[in-house]
């Protein structure tokens, strides 16, 4: 258990002294000291140098108010745990000591006692909490800059972030999906299984590709076309983008050996005009989204389309909604 060292223990040198109960753990040539401490204490005696800050010597990014915000918020709300360790590296303002036979660690409880390596927004979050948690804690002590900036990059980059499509994939399983994320997974889910589905084979449910869609790029690209869907279930939504992505691969087909919807770029694109042909779609056949009625109204789009346009898209999205945005529009008959 930790505790501020109190006056007359034989072992103070002053009442701003902190001692905690750590282990010793060696790595390759760095050794460093494992320890849980107060998260208000990691929030006085903690401070990052920035490159803003510090050209000459800071490596630290910018802190993000509204990240440490949200941890903030999310620690006096009761809702979890933080249990990955902050980094720290021992300043000369903490004057480090550790006593008791290997045991425990002593240090000044300032501001600048500490240098992080990770966990910047945790620890910032921590000071703009209510609530005191217990924070397990590494400190390495004796680094030079130089060694905290290499153990710095060795974390940022060692360290893989789990995919943004695989936590997409099992928000579910936790239960914390908001309902939008809800019925993206429905719709998703349907593409992916059912055997009428245009892209079947096409997508890929919790893995990144380059070839295939994620739940993130699905997500980016159906998600402003919610509102279009108010009242209707995930089935329904299925049915329609589905009916509409036939009419595009029936032309896509016949244009190109290369499966263009599978490109991330052109099925946002193709996603991105789907308001103004789903427009005209109801304005000439009424509500009823068929196959048939979308490939009338898009089809034209692709007569005389320079295929290269499609199949070597380039990174921008949006250029190529622009650029089949300005075909519809040509194309428009009254």
């Amino acid at each position: 258990m930790a505790h501020a060292v109190k006056s007359g223990n034989a072992d103070r040198e002053d009442d701003n002294r902190l001692r905690y109960s750590v282990s010793l753990v060696k790595q390759g040539k760095h050794q460093f000291y494992t320890l849980t401490m107060p998260s208000e204490i990691l929030a006085n005696t903690c401070t990052v140098t920035t490159r803003k800050e510090d050209p000459q010597k800071g490596f630290q990014r910018e802190l993000d108010e509204k990240r440490a915000e949200e941890i903030a918020h999310y620690i006096d709300n009761g809702l979890g745990t933080i249990p990955s360790s902050i980094v720290l590296s021992a300043q000369s303002a903490a004057d480090l000591k550790i006593v008791g036979r290997g045991k425990t660690l002593e240090f000044t409880n300032t501001p600048g006692a500490f240098l992080i390596l990770d966990g910047q927004h945790r620890v910032f979050g921590f000071s703009k909490a209510v609530t005191s948690l217990r924070v397990p804690v590494v400190v390495y002590n004796g680094l030079s800059r130089k060694e905290e900036t290499r153990l710095f990059i060795d974390i940022n980059t060692k360290q893989r972030p789990v995919p943004s499509q695989l936590l997409l994939d099992i928000k579910q399983l936790a239960d914390v999906e908001t309902e939008a994320e809800e019925t993206l997974r429905d719709v998703f889910d349907l593409f992916h299984s059912d055997l009428n589905s245009s892209m079947a084979g096409r997508l890929s449910p919790a893995e990144a590709s380059r070839t295939k869609i994620t739940r993130v790029t699905f997500n980016y690209a159906v998600k402003p076309l919610l509102p279009l869907f108010s009242s209707r279930s995930a089935e329904e939504i299925y049915e329609i983008l589905n009916a509409y992505l036939q009419a595009i691969l029936k032309e896509t087909s016949k244009k190109s050996s290369v499966d263009l919807l599978a490109k991330p770029v052109v099925f946002r694109g193709f996603m991105g005009i789907f308001r103004p042909v789903a427009q005209r779609v109801v304005d000439r056949f009424g509500q009823k989204y068929r196959s048939q009625d979308f490939h009338e109204v898009i089809s034209p789009v692709f007569s005389n389309l320079p295929i290269a346009k499609l199949e070597k898209p380039g990174s921008s999205w949006t250029t190529v909604r622009d650029y089949l945005e300005r075909r519809l529009s040509s194309k428009l008959e009254l």
